[in-house]
């Protein structure tokens, strides 16, 4: 399989204008231009999807919540009893060595585990050394307009696994879900299962009714955000009063205010669902929160990287 990076085609340059250097990966121990990374058909990542992922926002070239990134992409290994191939600092000093060797202040990281190469079979293969794969972009501004004025979503059924507590690279019920949200116009897609919100098809989902902000439970039924956390403590910074608990669709679709977040998204408000008006535009819990996010992410990288 070749990566394929956000760049546009060679084509597309202008006579005369310097390519921009090709983007650096890092594939099992080496780093490579982006365009020689090779992994063999038989990986398991491909043939069964078996293997976790993480993405990590950068500003000013300080990863945003490291620490807690690892725990979670430990976690997501030892759940699928893929063995952890990198300790805390084996993983740092690959980020920090992929970062460096591209020029953008603010990236964002993708990191990938899978089994590794062995004959197709459901069975774990034994002795096989799992795939490390990692790679890095730009993580440009995320558009004014949708901070602003807010994103369309829609509701849809969670038809997904029980296990979505796991960043696994098997994501064909979140891109299923997500080119519906986008077939309708939507940017978005709110999940229920049972008359309950789960999440979103690419971000946690967040519901304000009555001043209070409200989070579902953090289970076996959703991806727990590393934003999950830091909208928790922003929230209780901020003066906004918070509750994890079930958050039944009647709920959503008479809340004040609707909000996604992600490591890309940041924080965005969902200012339509289903074709109709939440709330009267971006709320007030929502300008709150985006503020502390934007504080946030300011005190992070003035802190600088704090390496295991």
């Amino acid at each position: 399989m070749t990566g394929q990076g956000q760049a546009g085609p060679d084509a597309a340059a202008r006579p005369g204008t310097a390519k921009p250097p090709e983007q650096t990966v890092y594939l099992n121990g080496e780093f490579m231009p982006l365009s020689e990374a090779r992994v063999p058909v038989l990986d398991r990542g491909f043939v069964f999807g078996d293997g976790v992922y993480e993405v990590v926002p950068v500003y000013r070239g300080v990863p945003f919540r490291w620490s807690q990134h690892l725990s979670r992409l430990a976690r997501s290994l030892a759940k699928v009893r893929i063995d952890n191939p990198l300790d805390d600092a084996g993983w740092t000093g690959l980020v920090a060595e992929l970062l460096s060797r591209h020029p953008w202040q603010d990236q964002f990281v993708y990191l990938q585990v899978t089994r590794g190469v062995a004959r197709r079979d459901h069975l774990f293969p034994a002795d096989v050394q799992p795939t490390v794969f990692a790679m890095s972009n730009e993580f440009k501004p995320v558009l004014r307009q949708a901070i602003e004025q807010g994103i369309a979503a829609v509701s849809l059924p969670d038809e997904r696994w029980l296990h979505c507590d796991i960043k696994s690279i098997s994501l064909l019920g979140n891109v299923l879900a997500r080119q519906a949200a986008a077939d309708a116009g939507a940017m978005e897609c709110l999940l229920f299962r049972d008359g309950y919100l789960t999440e979103g098809s690419a971000s946690n989902i967040w519901v304000v009714k009555d001043g209070r902000l409200l989070a579902p439970p953090r289970d076996a039924l959703i991806l727990e955000g590393i934003r999950y956390g830091l909208l928790e403590e922003l929230a209780g910074s901020r003066g906004v009063p918070f509750d994890i608990r079930r958050i039944s669709r009647d709920e959503v679709m008479g809340a004040d205010e609707l909000m996604a977040t992600s490591a890309t998204k940041e924080i965005l408000p969902i200012t339509l669902l289903d074709g109709r008006a939440v709330g009267d535009g971006p709320g007030p819990i929502y300008r709150k929160l985006f503020d502390a996010y934007q504080d946030a992410k300011v005190a992070s990288a003035a802190k600088g990287w704090v390496r295991p």
